[in-house]
């Protein structure tokens, strides 16, 4: 009775493996770029600035960001001259607010909010494509003073800014 249990758990044990391996088979994630269909070129002037009482240097900061996105992402090729697609870009909120209230007039906790206005525009159609708002926060501890966060903080927004924008223009999510 020993052998015949065995043999049945061996049998299992292969159906269990090959099963997994099925599964696993079926399973994938691509790291294709996007799809651009007949798109080949974009640009992506310095953003401007609106926002009040920014960091001088975040609009260059952002535009770039957003040009390593595509190039790094899609088959697109960056140029000035002639583009099939424009994105432009303003920095419209550089805020800080507190946020989590404490007892007594203290809050746990302050956020840093950055808010891009976009504009998609195809060259080839001469038409707008999309105008929208992208915002992303990050909240960090109030005891801390913002030039200790500054760097993570604008990087984990900027990353997230950017991720949102590509999908919007090339993932249409």
């Amino acid at each position: 009775m020993t052998s015949v249990s065995s043999i049945i758990h061996c049998h299992a044990f292969k159906f269990g493996v090959i099963l997994f391996l099925f599964l696993l088979n079926a399973c994938s994630i691509k790291f294709n770029p996007a799809d651009t269909g007949e798109l080949k070129s974009y640009y992506i002037p310095q953003f401007i600035n609106n926002a009040d009482n920014t960091l001088p240097n975040l609009p260059i900061q952002l535009s770039e960001a957003l040009k390593d996105k595509i190039r790094l992402q899609s088959t697109l090729k960056y140029t000035d001259e002639d583009p099939d697609i424009e994105l432009r870009g303003t920095l419209v909120d550089f805020r800080i607010t507190s946020e989590a209230p404490r007892v007594g007039e203290t809050t746990a906790i302050n956020r840093l909010t950055i808010t891009l206005a976009v504009e998609y525009f195809n060259n080839r159609t001469q038409k707008e494509v999309w105008k929208r708002n992208f915002s992303f926060f990050y909240n960090y501890p109030s005891d801390q003073d913002f030039s200790t966060v500054q760097e993570i903080a604008i990087r984990t927004i900027s990353n997230q800014l950017m991720e949102d924008i590509f999908n919007a223009a090339f993932s249409d999510w």
